[in-house]
């Protein structure tokens, strides 16, 4: 250590002139910064610069390159817009730049600290740390450098993205909805904000998408859409093919969607899903198809005889069920539905499930709500939609084993599995790929949107590519 250092008190920071720091809130846990105190504002390295968030909330959101020897390496990162502030360069250009504030850390020190943000990829570092972030407890010694512990960029590779965002980012999040005022959107959009996240309703049917090679878009009244961190699919079932489109063309430009296109399809496509139930084992009630069949007996016998539950493929919400409590009224409505070539199941009735089934609400791989919906008298369905009434329930182990596999085999990060409860256990009836979150959050007093946007958080990665190893 030089005569320089050691005069200094015990309670000094020493800095050289050039020292590793990170930002570790930005989730840069290794970044090679210039001091100088000839500059009063420090500033950032950042490229492809988007604000959004609106006056209310102004974020801005950027790409960072932190190896400058290695521009694969790329990491997003996002903040809240403290204002613009136009900085004149050394040979006199000026440049209005948005201004954010993060913890800077360096050594031990850590502080909060006002960056500026340009595109500095001509500049031989990515940070250079202004007079305004050298507290008075510090003190800058020009003839070294690297005072502090050295770090390196092989972090970024090695690391995922947990190890890398130490502290969240603020999100931009697209929900793709044709009702963005309904209760569930409401609710997300709610516990986002909370968050200090952006959520922006995109309407599912305005969209249209560039499909190349080189630049996928969605576009949305004349202009392509922003980049978007996370989408959240609320499809209808009248728009599942083209919402289906949308959703796969967002995964294209490598966003987040919460739910994928092809799981979307496995879901909502019912005798798909009960395929791959049954190809795992999973519970359900015995199921049979047939298209031109003319043996409407045995459809019949093949799941046990009457009564039986006939729904069509295309049935969401209750609609398009029926129960046929005669072999003959089994028959009747079999050779009807045949006649009007649309296709449809035929599935045993569960007696004693007396007109109620379980609702289990699957993120992720964990059950974060439960309710027992029960039919109003004279009607099975209990659907809510059909006029059926919810109440919390506490459900068992192989119920909530059974749930998270149906939802995990249909590749759904989110899903309402609808289950009866019979005498030889759980059996599944459905997979829902945009459950509603009005009936379970007042039934069972869960912040259910609050679960949804946390999992997004956990699953939204701030790499956006790594290229060498």
């Amino acid at each position: 250590m030089t005569d320089e250092i050691q005069k200094t008190s015990a309670a000094t920071f020493a800095l050289g002139w050039e020292e590793w720091a990170a930002l570790p809130d930005l989730g840069l846990p290794a970044i090679k910064a210039k001091v100088d105190t000839g500059a009063q504002t420090s500033a950032l390295h950042a490229v492809a610069i988007e604000p959004f968030g609106g006056e209310k909330n102004p974020q801005v959101r950027f790409v960072v390159h932190p190896d400058p020897d290695d521009p694969s390496v790329e990491i997003i990162c996002s903040a809240k817009v403290l204002g613009r502030r136009t900085v004149v360069s050394s040979n006199g250009v000026a440049e209005s730049r948005y201004l954010i504030s993060t913890n800077l850390k360096i050594g031990n020190h850590i502080a909060e600290t006002q960056f500026t943000l340009t595109n500095r990829e001509t500049m031989g570092y990515r940070m250079l740390i202004g007079r305004s972030a050298i507290m008075p407890d510090m003190m800058v010694v020009p003839s070294q450098s690297f005072i502090n512990p050295v770090l390196n960029f092989d972090i970024y590779r090695k690391g995922r993205r947990k190890t890398l965002n130490m502290k969240r980012r603020p999100l931009r999040i697209g929900i793709l909805t044709q009702e963005p005022n309904n209760y569930s959107n409401q609710s997300m959009i709610r516990a986002a904000e909370a968050r200090g996240h952006v959520v922006e309703c995109i309407e599912t049917s305005r969209c249209y998408m560039a499909i190349n090679t080189h630049k996928p878009e969605v576009h949305f009244e004349g202009k392509p859409l922003p980049r978007y961190d996370a989408i959240i699919p609320r499809i209808g079932t009248r728009m599942t093919f083209y919402g289906m489109a949308i959703v796969r063309q967002f995964e294209t430009m490598g966003v987040y969607c919460l739910n994928g296109a092809a799981a979307i399809g496995g879901s909502r496509d019912k005798l798909l899903a009960h395929q791959v139930l049954a190809m795992h084992n999973i519970g359900m009630p015995n199921t049979a198809f047939a298209m031109t069949s003319r043996d409407t007996k045995g459809i019949v016998n093949l799941v046990g005889g009457s009564p039986v539950v006939v729904k069509l493929l295309e049935s969401t919400q209750g609609k398009g069920v029926v129960l046929a409590e005669t072999k003959k009224a089994a028959e009747s409505l079999i050779d009807a539905f045949r006649g009007l070539n649309a296709h449809f199941l035929v599935q045993e009735f569960v007696k004693e499930a007396s007109g109620t089934d379980i609702r289990l609400f699957v993120i992720g791989n964990k059950v974060v709500g439960a309710i027992q919906r029960t039919a109003q008298p004279g009607e099975f369905r209990s659907n809510l939609h059909q006029g059926g009434s919810a109440k919390k329930i506490r459900v068992t182990k192989d119920e909530r084993r059974t749930a998270i596999k149906a939802a995990r085999v249909l590749k759904l990060n989110v899903a309402g599995v609808d289950i009866l409860r019979s005498d030889t256990g759980p059996k599944v009836l459905e997979v829902n790929s945009s459950p509603g979150l009005e009936g379970i959050e007042k039934a069972t007093g869960k912040d259910i949107g609050d679960a949804i946007i946390e999992h997004i958080e956990n699953n939204v990665s701030s790499i956006m590519r790594i290229g060498k190893n």
